[in-house]
């Protein structure tokens, strides 16, 4: 049942109270939860079977005690001593079995409704769109599988138990103490309010307690967070202010350590408290017991069964104070955990969802508008520690964007920043659904196929390609889980990525790092197409895959994706557009819109925006490469 001390510790790790009780609980959270549990109502039937059993066992010993003293000592009966002293034992040994059970059982329980919580919850996530990631705050999302899957699960485990057992363990002991001397049970419960008043302040003042520790181990955790992931260890190494630092976190460190003492010494006063108050209760029993006892109005066992139970009695009204509150945390647990399982995926796939077609294929997009959703279309407010989220509808990035890709073609999308090229390929991968007309692969509405045979069709290199913290055979494996490392070797070749690999001590089986950071720029990219050589997609999209990388590593890339794009249709956006001279179709994208198409020749002739993009890019250079592409332009133009 636990101590009151720990009960006060239990619901001081709450929320604010005032918060708690205010909230209000989705319509038919109750009715879930009993959904959730129904796997376990058998389990749930017989813990608290054995927390009823065992709430009876407390005020047994009591009761027999009275009777080993009034019917075996002061009679001198041996034998009923005996027989007595051997049954209380056993209601000892039976009394620690049900303890055992009860603890099995609440695990059993409770870790498997973690378990069944924590990957609804991850299931569900994983199927959200990239915009719901983009806002939501990773810590806030991580919160929900971590404590409140734990809070929710406290409902069927210590919440539901500790009730019980306290509601019943309340009943008996005051029942029990009535039927044995109601006097002295009057009495004895006179200093109740002594205790019960100072408990619940007590227990408040823990609260807020623990709420400050709860938030400066948070902003402690945040600095250790931020400080030990490789981009922010580099940034604090470069501007080099390590005294700071330190000085920095010493500080948060110190304030949760003066919290912690702080909330030590507030529990330390309460027990100390709780255990005055019992001790002064107990001795007030024994002075009218006691004369009682001598003018043979009780026993002298009553007397002794009386002060037991006196002693437990507290530990269950201590519990109970706060149990409108404790019950109350599970539930706006589960009704968190319940808003993140609410949130619909904004990408769907249909029950009757086909298969795309193998082998090269189209792509077409037709008539094409879209606009980016809203907050609320896409995320909880409580995930962006915000007050509400922004409902203001976003502006449309493309408008009647047409064009085809052919099957092995490769078409080039150039434009300036913002002007809809990634949002172009975001829809291709179906990261996002158009908000008017379609994309076809294969000449098949991508929304009437399978999310699985998407993927599996296109392949995507982004300009950061993210690698796991794991070896490049588990970052490889990845893309296809089932390869061999002859599979492994040829696409890592074909990648131009293999004679670096096999120079490496633990060859495969190297760790590449945080995000990959222990690979410079080049050899990432060229792990990521290696990585998609072995998924083996009909198309290709590149994300200005060579932006930011030294020529060395251009060139090595390029010869790459050379291979990585051969006999493949694909989609590449150009950061250079020297890149992009040999392509089948170059779209030039501005304000959402393709407002030229053509080879690099013939848009150079028309001498528009893709002529001056290609003049600006190179103008400045020197040598003579730089004089030969303005001639180029001109020359074109004229």
């Amino acid at each position: 049942m636990g101590s009151p001390g720990m009960m006060m510790m239990r619901g001081a790790r709450g929320r604010n109270d005032r918060e708690i009780l205010d909230h209000k609980l989705a319509p038919g959270t109750i009715r879930r939860i009993m959904k959730i549990a129904r796997p376990y109502k058998v389990l749930i039937g017989l813990f608290l079977a054995i927390t009823i059993v065992d709430a009876v066992l407390v005020v047994m010993p009591p009761l027999l005690a009275q009777k080993l003293v009034d019917d075996g000592v002061l009679k001198g009966d041996r034998s009923t001593v005996t027989r007595l002293a051997l049954i209380i034992a056993a209601v000892a040994v039976g009394d620690a079995a049900a303890s055992l059970v009860n603890r099995f059982l609440s695990s059993r329980i409770g870790e498997g409704l973690i378990y069944d919580l924590r990957t609804r919850v991850f299931a569900h996530v994983q199927r959200m769109p990239i915009a719901f990631f983009t806002r939501t705050q990773t810590g806030a999302l991580i919160s929900r599988l971590n404590s409140d899957v734990i809070g929710a699960q406290q409902a069927f485990t210590s919440v539901l138990s500790n009730v019980v057992s306290n509601v019943i363990s309340l009943v008996l002991v005051a029942g029990t103490m009535f039927y044995l001397s109601w006097q002295i049970t009057v009495l004895s419960l006179a200093l109740l309010p002594v205790f019960l008043i100072p408990a619940r302040r007590v227990g408040k003042r823990m609260q807020g307690q623990v709420r400050r520790q709860m938030q400066l181990n948070a902003d402690m955790s945040a600095m250790m967070t931020e400080r030990f992931n490789v981009s922010g260890a580099l940034l604090a190494k470069l501007f080099g202010r390590p005294a700071e630092e330190d000085a920095e976190f010493a500080e948060k460190a110190a304030g949760v350590r003066n919290a912690g003492i702080s909330i030590a010494l507030t529990g330390a006063w309460f027990m100390t408290a709780l255990t005055l108050v019992a001790a002064l209760a107990t001795a007030l029993t024994y002075l009218i017991g006691g004369r009682l006892a001598i003018s043979h109005s009780i026993t002298l066992g009553t007397l002794i069964a009386l002060a037991a139970l006196l002693g437990r009695l507290y530990g269950p009204l201590t519990a109970l104070t706060n149990v409108r509150i404790t019950v109350m945390s599970a539930l706006v647990s589960f009704d968190r955990v319940f808003e993140v399982l609410d949130l619909e995926p904004m990408i769907k796939e249909k029950p009757d969802a086909g298969e795309l077609p193998t082998g090269p294929v189209a792509v077409e997009f037709d008539d094409v508008a879209f606009r980016y959703p809203t907050a609320d279309e896409v995320s909880l407010a409580s995930l962006e520690s915000v007050a509400r989220l922004d409902q203001a509808p976003s502006a449309q990035v493309l408008r009647g964007v047409t064009f085809t890709a052919a099957a092995g073609q490769m078409v080039a999308l150039v434009g300036p920043s913002g002007a809809g090229k990634t949002t172009i390929t975001s829809l291709a991968n179906r990261l996002y659904d158009p908000l008017s007309g379609t994309v076809r692969i294969g000449g098949t509405d991508i929304r009437d196929v399978t999310l699985e045979s998407l993927h599996g069709t296109v392949g995507t290199v982004t300009q950061d390609a993210h690698m796991f913290h794991t070896t490049i055979r588990g970052n490889l494996l990845y893309a296809r889980p089932a390869a061999t490392d002859a599979e492994l070797t040829d696409a890592l070749r074909d990648a131009q990525i293999l004679d670096l690999v096999n120079t490496l001590p633990d060859g495969l089986d190297t760790v590449v790092g945080d995000r990959g950071y222990r690979l410079s720029g080049g050899e990432k990219q060229r792990l990521a197409i290696a990585r998609l050589l072995l998924k083996a997609p009909s198309v290709v999209v590149l994300d200005e895959a060579t932006a930011h990388l030294d020529s060395e590593s251009e060139a090595a890339v390029q010869r790459a994706l050379a291979r990585a794009l051969r006999g493949r249709t694909s989609l590449v956006i150009a950061h250079r557009l020297s890149t992009v001279r040999d392509a089948d179709q170059i779209l030039v994208v501005d304000a959402g819109r393709i407002v030229e198409h053509g080879r690099h020749e013939d848009l150079l002739a028309a001498n528009g925006l893709y002529a001056e993009l290609y003049r600006v890019q190179f103008q400045g250079q020197e040598g003579s490469r730089g004089g030969e592409q303005e001639s180029e332009v001109a020359a074109a133009a004229g």
